[in-house]
């Protein structure tokens, strides 16, 4: 599934430290930068850029620029419901993320 999302400047991760068990994700900067963790490692995703986290590896993501960044999420069904599923009112985002074989991790 490819959805097209927007990013607001600040400085805050979009997602929480997380890792999908048997899911890739990956996203393609349109617009602005992006700024990732992708295990130990931090890099930053300019427009134009794909970056990929592949299944086991902790990763979250965040605007790195100054102005709204746009880009195309991809991922799977899977991942899709568990966006769907911790955006409802009143979500235990934990039991979801482990519901769709995922896991919050503590940030190093």
């Amino acid at each position: 599934m490819i959805v097209s999302w927007t990013a607001e400047v600040g400085d805050h991760w979009i997602a929480p430290l997380h890792i999908h068990h048997h899911d890739d994700e990956a996203w393609y900067v349109l617009s602005g930068r992006l700024g990732f963790r992708l295990g130990d490692d931090e890099l930053t995703a300019d427009a134009g850029t794909a970056v990929l986290a592949r299944r086991g590896v902790p990763h979250t993501y965040r605007n790195a620029g100054e102005s709204e960044a746009a880009y195309l999420l991809v991922m799977t069904p899977r991942i899709a419901q568990l966006i769907d599923a911790i955006h409802e009112p009143g979500a235990d985002v934990p039991a979801l993320f482990r519901a769709h074989d995922s896991e919050i991790l503590p940030v190093p």
